[in-house]
């Protein structure tokens, strides 16, 4: 039913029979093919980075799982549970910026422009929400599951079939091994087939060499004596686990569903544990409620291979 729906609404605005509204000013989707787990956030995160020198941002998401409706902008009274858990860790990360929220992303546009007046929108994941016609489309698609390889729902992980993808201005595949070669990113681009005015890039993920808590931070060495206790509610916590393997370090891990909200039983169960490192989006949940035990998150960062030219790319659309 979710395939037959969605292809037949992308045909109708593929068509122009369902109208799509675009924007005098630079609105930039970040997105993917597939549910979940291709690294948005650290994307939206890069971008921000990357545009608040010389702009003035504003990001909107769905606000996955939250207890409020319509449109929202956070402030110093919003949490996960208000605006949702990436949307909190951006306005918690990035406080010179807009944070909002709305299902509607169409409205939640109107909103911000009205309330904020903003340079520049970014759309977390908004790939699929074609009653926007974004001015610039990223699609991240994950190294270890190319949506190339994958099929629709429900058999597949794919929200749309792949010809999705011919939307995309910017490809990224995301979560490569850090000495991927050439060779196999050229084989990549390949098999992937974009069309000749997409730009396909890859990107890995860099851990942070410390990890912070709510009121100090301390070097993620400092953890090689102890046994810790991973708390993740990601939709794929295996690059993480991976890399804490390959460092050498010894945790037990604790693995639930992704935009998990810990309930009283979870949090009791977890103050047995002496240390917990978690994800910063887990960590926005978890941090207050675990505030006397030792608790710390590790960032991640997205770091782009050839980012010169991604990064003119982007910086080019926007000052247009």
């Amino acid at each position: 039913m979710y395939f037959g729906v969605t292809w037949l609404r992308n045909v109708f605005y593929d068509k122009g029979i369902f109208k799509s509204k675009s924007y005098d000013f630079p609105v930039i989707c970040v997105g993917n093919l597939s549910v979940g787990g291709t690294g948005k956030t650290p994307m939206i995160e890069y971008l921000i980075r990357l545009l608040s020198n010389n702009f003035k941002l504003a990001t909107l998401s769905r606000g996955y799982k939250r207890t409020t409706d319509g449109f929202q902008i956070a402030d110093n009274l919003s949490n996960a549970e208000t605006i949702g858990d990436e949307p909190y860790q951006f306005y918690k990360k990035f406080k010179e910026i807009t944070v909002a929220v709305d299902a509607n992303r169409q409205h939640g546009i109107s909103k911000s422009q009205s309330l904020k007046n903003p340079d520049v929108i970014l759309l977390d994941d908004a790939f699929q929400h074609r009653k926007v016609k974004a001015g610039f489309n990223i699609l991240l698609t994950s190294y270890g599951k190319l949506y190339i390889d994958d099929i629709t729902l429900p058999t597949g992980d794919l929200r749309e079939p792949k010809s999705g993808a011919k939307r995309a201005n910017i490809i990224v595949v995301t979560k490569c091994p850090k000495d991927i070669s050439i060779e196999e990113r050229n084989s990549i681009k390949q098999r992937l087939n974009a069309d000749s005015n997409q730009f396909v890039f890859f990107s890995t993920i860099e851990y942070s060499n410390v990890i912070y808590s709510n009121s100090h931070n301390i070097n993620l060495s400092e953890l090689k004596a102890d046994n810790f206790t991973l708390v993740t509610g990601i939709a794929n916590a295996v690059p993480l686990v991976n890399f804490l393997n390959d460092e050498g370090y010894t945790f037990e891990h604790i693995n639930f569903k992704d935009h998990h909200n810990f309930t009283d039983a979870d949090i009791e169960a977890l103050n047995e544990k002496d240390i917990i490192v978690t994800t910063e989006k887990d960590f926005t949940k978890l941090g207050d409620k675990l505030s006397g035990k030792k608790v710390y998150y590790l960032p991640i960062e997205t770091r782009i291979f050839e980012h010169e030219k991604f990064n003119k790319l982007i910086m080019d659309f926007c000052s247009k």
